[in-house]
């Protein structure tokens, strides 16, 4: 399907006070599926894609919104939201949307890519008339489900104000950090300092197994003092029962890391967190565990 970009005067972007704006989601995995509830609840909700088709279908007939099968049964979405994994998913689903999307939409990418995959997208998109914002997420499953996540963005400010109200339906906060990969380069600071929490979480803990503390008084013990954190609040408890269901992958975390240390090599700036986080989820995914919660880290720690 061929494309006329546009130049000259922009088409207006959609206003977050149209009451009949019409939002497709694409990506429902443990985060995408929940998020997408919560902007069908708002009444925005028009069509649903995901990789594997059931997923999609299955999410479609609940909500009774359009179960997408290509690109182009979203060309009547004034929004495009995309969940996915990896920075290939990214630049497939731009480049499919680039050439069905009308002037004047929105793509918002709530996934963790590169700073320059970023930037890649929102040049594609701009040959079209079409928004773009990168806005990755913090608050893991547990803020998708309850509609708490934190979104950092970059892009433009205009943009990101004609969407407010469909991100505002699963976020706690929104924060505008400046233009476009700036939601991304956050969100690499984000995966610092989680990947240095998590160290610090798993080899205490594993610490205090060793010396035989009770766990009942030793968690609420910590979370009481100036060593209280989100992991250690929602994971200690599970990790110390060897509980690993996933609320964020080590699969995933390995994934950000590299990420991570892409963007940060020519800053000068020493990692030896990330370098050591790097090495630990590198090697709990050679043990297969790439599918487990982070918080499997522990089983590193512990050492034997």
């Amino acid at each position: 399907m061929e494309r006329r970009a546009l130049s000259g005067a922009r088409a207006p972007l959609i206003n977050q006070r149209n009451k009949q704006m019409k939002v497709g989601f694409i990506g429902l995995g443990a985060m995408g599926a929940p998020m997408a509830r919560y902007v069908h609840a708002k009444g925005l909700l028009t069509a649903v894609g995901n990789r594997t088709q059931a997923k999609a279908d299955a999410l479609a007939a609940e909500l009774g919104v359009r179960a997408a099968r290509s690109a182009a049964n979203f060309a009547d979405c004034d929004v495009v939201v995309l969940c996915v994994s990896l920075d290939a998913d990214v630049l497939e689903n731009v480049t499919a949307l680039a050439e069905v999307l009308k002037p004047g939409a929105v793509v918002i990418d709530h996934s963790t890519v590169a700073v320059e995959t970023a930037r890649r997208c929102a040049t594609l998109l701009a040959t079209h008339n079409i928004g773009f914002l990168d806005a990755p997420v913090s608050g893991g499953v547990e803020g998708a489900r309850n509609g708490k996540l934190s979104v950092m963005v970059g892009g433009d400010a205009d943009v990101l104000d004609g969407v407010r109200a469909v991100i505002e339906t699963y976020a706690a906060r929104i924060s505008h950090m400046g233009a476009t990969g700036a939601g991304q380069a956050t969100k690499a600071v984000n995966q610092v300092l989680v990947a240095g929490i998590n160290e610090a979480v798993c080899e205490g803990l594993a610490l205090g197994e060793k010396l035989g503390l009770d766990a009942e008084k030793l968690l609420p013990t910590l979370m009481a003092g100036a060593a209280s954190n989100w992991f250690l609040d929602k994971r200690g408890a599970t990790m110390l029962r060897d509980e690993f269901n996933p609320g964020f992958k080590c699969a995933h975390m390995l994934k950000d890391l590299r990420i991570v240390s892409a963007i940060a090599r020519d800053t000068g700036v020493r990692m030896s967190t990330v370098e050591q986080a790097l090495a630990d989820y590198a090697e709990l995914i050679e043990r297969g565990q790439g599918e487990s919660d982070t918080s499997a880290l522990i089983t590193l720690k512990r050492g034997g």
